[in-house]
């Protein structure tokens, strides 16, 4: 399966640390069997190492977790999602898209929490935590940031090619663009 994700870049805006890792946006990756889509995906998630897993909208306030990345598979209904933060994006996802969302990175729906429902999971089923941008949280939630490793294998296509291989890439340019300041 060869799947080229959209890269999304966002900027620490001072609340949210957001990433030096793009968000990974895969239109349209997978289709939804018309029953059981959640198991369906769940497994698919599994299978790529992605666990943890859980089934649920996405939260309406700005959030990011500072242990683990994240996945969103899309198997219901459309949202508008916020990244990065008031001032961040707004992207569009549907059923059947699929985001990866690096540690650090705010995001929150920007309409109902029940419109979408998604099936969600972590890079070898780490544990997570809910940030808010509240005062008193850095610098402790950017030192674990930097701890959380680019997972093995991408979660849609399973490969190392995919997103091990373009967030590998990111952390080298940005540790070579830091070594030249």
């Amino acid at each position: 399966m060869n799947i080229i994700p959209k890269t999304i870049f966002l900027k620490d805006d001072g609340i949210f640390p957001n990433s030096e890792l793009p968000v990974l946006l895969y239109k349209q990756a997978f289709q939804i069997p018309a029953l059981f889509g959640g198991i369906a995906l769940k497994k698919l998630f599994r299978k790529h190492g992605w666990t943890n897993n859980w089934r649920h909208g996405i939260y309406t306030f700005n959030h990011y977790h500072s242990t683990a990345h994240e996945v969103l598979g899309v198997i219901k209904g459309s949202a508008h999602v916020q990244l990065g933060g008031p001032d961040g994006v707004d992207i569009l996802l549907e059923k059947g898209d699929v985001l990866v969302i690096p540690a650090g990175v705010a995001h929150r729906n920007m309409g109902e929490e029940k419109a979408v429902i998604c099936i969600g999971g972590y890079p070898n089923g780490r544990n997570f935590d809910i940030n808010k941008g509240m005062p008193g949280e850095r610098p402790g939630v950017d030192q674990r940031i930097a701890a959380v490793p680019v997972p093995d294998t991408d979660p849609v296509t399973g490969l190392q090619d995919g997103l091990p291989s373009i967030w590998r890439a990111n952390k080298r340019m940005n540790r070579a663009g830091k070594l030249k300041d």
